[in-house]
């Protein structure tokens, strides 16, 4: 069986990481003056400078012979084309063709899905359309004026950091709000600065089945009723984005107004499937198409530049450096924007959700570091909050830099400040304070590494681009690993758990440990009127089973 830390390759970075281990970023730069050139990189809208890393030539030479060594060129290919790759699913992943402009077919169980995508994206145009021209009435008459997304995780964190980073391309007659918390206070805040005969609520959810999802739309749907139309008018108010049609129009969604997708999107990269619509609505279809276009352009870099020119793969095999050999924790997404102060959030989900795994895809534990906690927010508040201990403190901390070149008219000197302060930060980072004596011990170390990622403007094309590019680095460093970055067993643990303690909560069970029984206990009292004194499970008790393992 192939031992990823036992190859030729992977051992000659750990010599590597021994013979660098005193290398400064700095004295890249002074050996090399070519060095920005030579490693930064342009594709579309969105420029990468990767130079201010840990990272020699010798470096990046074995890691891109590591990327050579796996089986990216093949994943790949088989993700492009429909075979399965989600391999404990048993399904394909294809999010790459939710924004395929090309004319080829794109197979999946012998049927080309691509005629099946169009006619998902016409659905979508069309409604888009009624809803921000007016023409989409409420039941008394009313046009539309507040768009409300119901959904959680992929469902929610797409389209929500989507919506406001397009904030100057919105329509300006539309609001858009976003329910994912199922803590009542999240909904009842939203609803209650409200007008029920103008609002539009979207049901965002795969299998119409999610706990908080549904509980949260069934709220909504409440709310509608008691200040406003009857069961009949449901259909004016509520739409949904989900793969069962059936539950969503027994929800009271018109049958046509159930804008369908399939099961081999995963949810994290749904939105750029019929998820996707509150994007649709506040920048228009056409700037919607405009995201897909942006995404489909960065495919197309991805499936046909080398590696050496490769924007995902090279992204992907610096973080591989950082995690596996110099042992970051953690990957810092700070962006100079604050359009994309949802950012952070979105890439969180994208990936730890993705490679948050401890298992290879045969099932086998691996021996070796894989996801990163994600983690970060703007930089200007960044600035004055954690950047003390990226700068002084013990942790290696690597960081993404973010920004968009093209200020907001009349904005120019606030974005010239801000544009700065991110170059000046990076700066920071690699050079250190340099305080005179090497002994000072309230000096900055430097020597920290961070990428800065520039884009032309901030525009559909270009977020559709950032977001592809990212989807794409977790996708490399998910195959390098030799993990499925497409499944999220721990997320569905909970799910199972909580639908569990739902059901039984009147029940006295002994099938959970001590503290989950005395704090159901207190739960119950609360809620059922039952006054039960927590008691510690019977000494002896056997453990609970664990759940089959899922069919590889």
């Amino acid at each position: 069986m192939f031992q990823l830390t036992r190859s030729v390759t992977w051992q000659a970075l750990m010599r590597l990481r021994q013979d660098t281990a005193d290398d400064r970023i700095r004295d890249y730069f002074s050996a090399d003056p070519q060095r920005f050139d030579k490693m930064s990189l342009r594709v579309g809208g969105l420029f990468l400078d990767y130079s201010k890393h840990l990272v020699s030539e010798a470096v990046l030479a074995k890691l891109i012979e590591l990327a050579d060594h796996s089986a990216l060129v093949q994943r790949r290919a088989q993700m492009f084309s429909g075979d399965i790759i989600n391999v404990t699913e048993d399904r394909p992943v294809l999010h790459t063709a939710l924004r395929n402009m090309g004319d080829a077919p794109v197979m999946v169980d012998g049927k080309d899905v691509m005629p099946e995508i169009r006619r998902s994206r016409e659905q979508l145009r069309q409604f888009a359309e009624a809803v921000r021209s007016g023409a989409w009435k409420g039941y008394s008459g009313k046009r539309i004026r507040d768009v409300v997304n119901i959904g959680i995780g992929g469902s929610d964190l797409g389209p929500n950091m989507a919506c406001r980073a397009l904030l100057k391309h919105r329509h300006p007659e539309l609001n858009f709000h976003f329910v994912s918390n199922v803590d009542g206070a999240h909904i009842q805040k939203v609803l209650a600065r409200l007008d029920p005969a103008s609002t539009l609520f979207i049901v965002s959810t795969k299998t119409f089945s999610t706990q908080e999802t549904l509980l949260n739309a069934k709220t909504a749907r409440r709310w509608f009723l008691d200040n406003a139309g009857e069961e009949a008018d449901i259909g004016a108010h509520f739409v949904a984005a989900s793969t069962n049609k059936k539950a969503a129009m027994a929800f009271g969604v018109r049958e046509e107004n159930v804008f369908e997708f399939w099961a081999w999107v995963g949810g994290r990269y749904s939105m750029w499937s019929s998820i996707g619509l509150p994007i649709a609505l506040a920048v228009g279809f056409d700037g919607f198409m405009e995201m897909l276009q942006g995404a489909y352009e960065m495919d197309q870099h991805f499936l046909a530049a080398p590696f050496r020119e490769n924007m995902p793969v090279l992204m992907a095999l610096i973080g591989i450096w950082h995690i596996n050999f110099m042992g970051a924790e953690t990957q810092a997404i700070v962006p100079y924007d604050q359009a994309l102060h949802q950012l952070p959030s979105f890439l969180q989900q994208l990936d730890m959700e993705s490679n948050g795994k401890s298992v290879d895809i045969f099932g086998h534990p691996v021996d070796y570091k894989t996801g990163p906690i994600v983690w970060g927010q703007t930089g200007s508040n960044g600035q004055h909050a954690f950047f003390q201990l990226l700068h002084q403190g013990t942790r290696f901390v690597p960081i993404d830099f973010i920004a968009s070149l093209e200020p907001e008219p009349g904005m120019e000197e606030h974005h010239f400040a801000l544009l700065t302060n991110m170059l000046a930060q990076a700066n920071a980072f690699m050079e250190g304070s340099q305080r005179g004596s090497r002994l000072d011990p309230y000096s900055c170390p430097g020597n920290r590494p961070s990428s800065v990622l520039l884009l032309d403007e901030l525009t559909p094309k270009n977020l559709g681009a950032l977001i592809a590019l990212y989807e794409h680095k977790v996708f490399v460093q998910g195959v390098v690993w030799n993990i499925n970055s497409f499944d999220q067993w721990g997320v569905e643990l909970g799910k199972r758990i909580a639908g569990e303690i739902s059901e039984r909560i009147d029940e006295h069970s002994q099938d959970f440990d001590a503290s989950t029984q005395g704090l159901l206990a207190l739960v119950r009292e609360r809620f059922r009127g039952e006054a039960n004194t927590p008691r510690p499970a019977k000494t002896g008790k056997p453990a609970r089973k664990s759940p089959e393992k899922t069919k590889r």
